[in-house]
Formats: structure tokens, C-alpha cells, sequence
């Protein structure tokens, strides 16, 4: 088998009573889009700061483009590019002044990535803002000037946390379109996320709860594995419906996303108008029910309910 980009075995990481990364083994292949997909105090951040040695792990292994990070951490440091969830770039210097003291930190010649540079420029869209202070940017151009500091070096694998929180749509969408350009590039790149929708974006993604992985696969396979047939009820009031319909037998998790529910159930789970019926006899409004395909949210939802009751 091949040497994968990134791997760990075995990765601890505590903060006095605090278990922030239990355990950890992940394999992420060259050249992949990998999602790490994960509620907030999952252990995302301090798995993607363990990874760029910048914090040091009290057990376990840690290989990043063929380097051992515990042993060499400035060799790895070169393969990589990070991108945190807080403003990476000097506030005071504008975006080309900033990518000149990121060019020079990784020991580049600004004359040598000028072309590197100008790309990157192209596709963010910065082109002619590259005098403008970083401070004096909107959430979005921050981003993507940080990006482009990410990548100016280029590294051969990318790490991003939560890349696109608070980001408008327009840089999102603009963030996500360089993304999936690099693997052709030859770049592994990780995406610490939150959002089940952007997780639908990677190749692959790998379930992270209480510090280490839970489950792995393409978006399609988590889908396969954590889902039956969905339901989806548009009703009144959306509390007491979903309490209701939660106590029904066959079913496995219910969310509610504005005036509706998503019911995920079991194979011999209710029918759609058993779930009408039984909604209407308390008295709540139904104003329709149909059966839908499942989607990657519906997966981590009933991952999340089978691990509680685990």
C-alpha cells in the first residue's frame, strides 16, 4: 500500500482534566479533498494543530508528507499550509506585503512564485486590491488572501480550518473553486468543518466526536450506512410535532429546519401517513409529508443518536 499524505496512529492530546484528542488514527490518501467533520469541541482544531507540529502531542504518531512531525517538525512545517480559524495575516500590511513576508518565511524569492502569486491573485479575485490593508478587508477577502498565504509555497498538503465561517457566498464559492483545483496540483488538502454541507463537498470525510474518528468514507457511504428512509413533515407547532413523532417506534432521529422535520426511520418504521395521522390526533397542523432522499446531515444526525446510545 501506498504511503498516505497524511497519517496518525494513536494520537493523544490532553488539556489538564480535558481530553481533546483520544486516540486518533486517520489516514488521509494524496492528492484527496478529506473532510474532518465534527461538532464544535470535537477535537477538529487541536487535531489540525497537532498535524502542523505547532503543538506537541503527549502520545501517539504523526506522518505528514513523509515526514515524522514529532521528530522534524520544521521539515514538515515546509510541506504545509495552514489556514486557522482566526485572521492569519499582519493587519497593518497590505495583502501584497503579506504575501511577501509569508513568501519569505518559507524561504521563497518573491521573484521565484511571481507567477504562483499572480494565479492566485487571479482566482480570489484580489487582483486589484493587493495594496489594500489586510485590516481594512471584509471577512471574505481576508479569507482569501489567507488562502493565498497558505499556498504560496506550495505545499503538498493543505490544512483548513473551518475555512469559510462568516464568509459571503460569492468568496465561498470562490474559496471552494481554488480548492478543487489542487489535488490536481498534487495537493492533499483537510478541511475542519462543522457543516454538513460543506463536508458534501470532499472526496472523503472522517466523522470526529469526543477526539477520535467514528466513522469514514465518501459522503455517499456514510449515507448508505447511517440511513433507511426519510421523512420529511411540514407541521405546527415544530417542538411539540417533534417530540411527538420522536417517540413514535421505528424512528431514529428527527431534526427540525424552520417549519419542517426530517425524520429518519428504521426500515419497519412508520409510514408517511401513519406519521400524518399521528399528528393530527394531538391536534398539530400538517400541511404535507413526503418521503425524500436522505442527505449527508441526515447521516450525522443518526451517527450522533446511535453513539449517545451506544
Amino acid at each position: 500500500m501506498a504511503e498516505a499524505s497524511v497519517r496518525t496512529k494513536g494520537l493523544c492530546k490532553r488539556f489538564g482534566e480535558i481530553v481533546a484528542v483520544d486516540g486518533l488514527d486517520l489516514r488521509v490518501e494524496a492528492g484527496e479533498i478529506f473532510g474532518l467533520v465534527g461538532s464544535d469541541g470535537a477535537g477538529k482544531t487541536t487535531t489540525l494543530r497537532l498535524l502542523t507540529g505547532l503543538m506537541a502531542p503527549d502520545s501517539g504518531e504523526i506522518m505528514v508528507a513523509g515526514v515524522d512531525v514529532r521528530a522534524y517538525p520544521e521539515d514538515a512545517r515546509r510541506r504545509l499550509g495552514y489556514l486557522p480559524q482566526t485572521f492569519a495575516l499582519h493587519g497593518d500590511l497590505s495583502i501584497a506585503e503579506n504575501i511577501r513576508y509569508f513568501a519569505d518565511l518559507f524561504c521563497q524569492d518573491l521573484g521565484e512564485v511571481a507567477e504562483r502569486r499572480d494565479e492566485l491573485l487571479d482566482a480570489t479575485g484580489l487582483a486589484e486590491f493587493t495594496e489594500r490593508r489586510a485590516q481594512d478587508l471584509s471577512g471574505g477577502m481576508k479569507q482569501k488572501a489567507a488562502l493565498i498565504c497558505a499556498l504560496i509555497h506550495r505545499p503538498t498538503v493543505l490544512l483548513l480550518d473551518e475555512p469559510t465561517r462568516g464568509v459571503d457566498p460569492v468568496s465561498r464559492r470562490d474559496l471552494w473553486q481554488i480548492v478543487y483545483e489542487l489535488p490536481a496540483e498534487g495537493v492533499t488538502v483537510i478541511v475542519a468543518t462543522p457543516d454538513a454541507d460543506e463536508a458534501e463537498r470532499c472526496s472523503r470525510i472522517g466523522v470526529i466526536a469526543g477526539g477520535a474518528i467514528v466513522d469514514a468514507g465518501t459522503p455517499e457511504e456514510l449515507v448508505a450506512r447511517h440511513t433507511a428512509r426519510l421523512i420529511e413533515v411540514a407541521t405546527e407547532p415544530t417542538r411539540q410535532a417533534r417530540r411527538l413523532v420522536h417517540d413514535m417506534p421505528g424512528v431514529r432521529a428527527v431534526s427540525a429546519l424552520g417549519g419542517h422535520l426530517r425524520v429518519s426511520l428504521e426500515d419497519d418504521g412508520p409510514s408517511a401517513d401513519e406519521i400524518s395521522s399521528a399528528l393530527a390526533d394531538e391536534g398539530l397542523r400538517v400541511e404535507g409529508v413526503r418521503e425524500v432522499e436522505p442527505r449527508l446531515e441526515d447521516a450525522l444526525l443518526a451517527l450522533e443518536v446511535e453513539r449517545d446510545a451506544a
